[in-house]
């Protein structure tokens, strides 16, 4: 054993545990209902993006046996290969359909989507601008690409057509990143007011819509929730939020999708995904667009939770509340753990420094009574 990396290993983690940015693998043990079992304690969770609870849907799990059943446990081999389920192109036509898109491709991940789309798509030749909030996975695309990219203040459109009048011009093509939804705040991306300096510049939005799709647009995700639908040329999503299941998709052009095909090297060198995975999105999203006003209500448990606590109107059913300080976050993180919830303590470096934060997410599963006795501790915690 190498004693002088280990040594070096050792005081990295000493000084991450200084900061109260230590991470731990805590066994978490999902039951109905969002209810879990976490440090031997029975809590009722806030902290899942399982925002329909089609996880736990008995469909959802039958459809997925079956597919384990007649297909195996896993893939095999990448989708290029031989792990290209029949399940995939099923799955992709009804997600290009309920998109209104021309085509889509399934990737392992949400994850893997962003960090194989945005090099497979871009050049030396092109220019990348990205709200400086975009997620882990965009910023590990935009790296991985050849292009130059420049990042825009959060939501800031004046900001981001400052950048497209200096740099626009000296590019062939220009890709704008923003998100439906983002993850750590909760607000929406000013989609509409992008669309319009995409369209003014002569570029292309490309929209991580991971936390909107299947709660907003009666599920469509996060562009029909206007109207008329602004233009986004290409669309990523995750079957691991609202469709309760994994994975992740991209829809676009019937172009684009081909070049991802023989580009995206996420794609090209990944294992396809378990069938009963495959079968279960594709069940769980047949059940998202029969239903759709279950959709509506993750949001409306959130702007119910934010009434009776006394916080600001959400934008989605996503709500933070910024305590600045790790410690003092994961202390809050605690005293809601002993009334019998878990909430999330978020903390540098997957938020800036100084916006420690408790991050709420609601389900459709949750109930009324347990949301109103949650915002009940949240205001007397709060109130100083």
């Amino acid at each position: 054993m190498n004693s002088k990396i280990i040594s070096l290993y050792k005081n990295k983690l000493s000084d991450i545990s200084k900061l109260s940015q230590a991470r731990n693998l805590v066994t978490t043990r999902r039951d109905n209902d969002l209810n879990v079992i976490r440090n031997k304690k029975q809590l009722i969770s806030f902290s899942c993006n399982d925002y329909l609870g089609l996880s736990k849907n008995k469909e959802v799990i039958n459809e997925s046996i079956k597919a384990t059943k007649k297909y195996g446990s896993g893939s095999g081999a990448s989708r290029l290969v031989s792990g290209n389920n029949p399940l995939y192109e099923e799955l992709e036509n009804l997600l290009a359909k309920y998109k209104k898109s021309e085509s889509a491709c399934v990737f392992g991940s949400g994850f893997l989507t962003n960090a194989g789309i945005i090099p497979a798509l871009t050049s030396s030749k092109d220019l990348l601008l990205y709200d400086e909030l975009s997620h882990s996975s965009t910023n590990i695309g935009l790296k991985l690409s050849n292009a130059k990219s420049i990042k825009f203040k959060h939501n800031d459109a004046n900001h981001l057509e400052s950048l497209l009048k200096k740099h626009r011009n000296n590019f062939f093509h220009c890709f704008i990143f923003t998100e439906g939804v983002f993850s750590m705040d909760g607000d929406r991306g000013k989609i509409r007011e992008l669309a319009m300096l995409a369209n003014k510049y002569d570029a292309s939005i490309i929209l991580d819509d991971a936390h909107g799709f299947g709660v907003l647009g009666q599920g469509r995700g996060s562009l029909h929730e206007f109207n008329p639908v602004p233009e986004v040329l290409i669309q990523m999503g995750t079957l691991s939020k609202a469709i309760g299941s994994y994975g992740g998709f991209v829809t676009a052009p019937k172009t684009i999708i081909k070049l991802l095909h023989s580009k995206a090297r996420s794609l090209i060198y990944t294992t396809g995904l378990p069938p009963g995975t495959l079968a279960a999105s594709l069940k769980a999203l047949k059940i998202i667009i029969k239903k759709p006003d279950l959709t509506k209500i993750p949001y409306e448990h959130a702007k119910l939770f934010c009434k009776n606590a006394g916080l600001p109107t959400p934008e989605s059913s996503i709500v933070s509340k910024i305590l600045y300080d790790e410690r003092h976050t994961i202390k809050a993180s605690k005293i809601f753990e002993n009334h019998g919830y878990y909430i999330g303590a978020i903390r540098p470096p997957t938020v800036p420094k100084n916006t420690s934060r408790l991050r709420f997410t609601f389900s459709s599963v949750h109930k009324k009574k347990d949301i109103k006795k949650l915002a009940q501790v949240s205001r007397n915690l709060f109130k100083d």
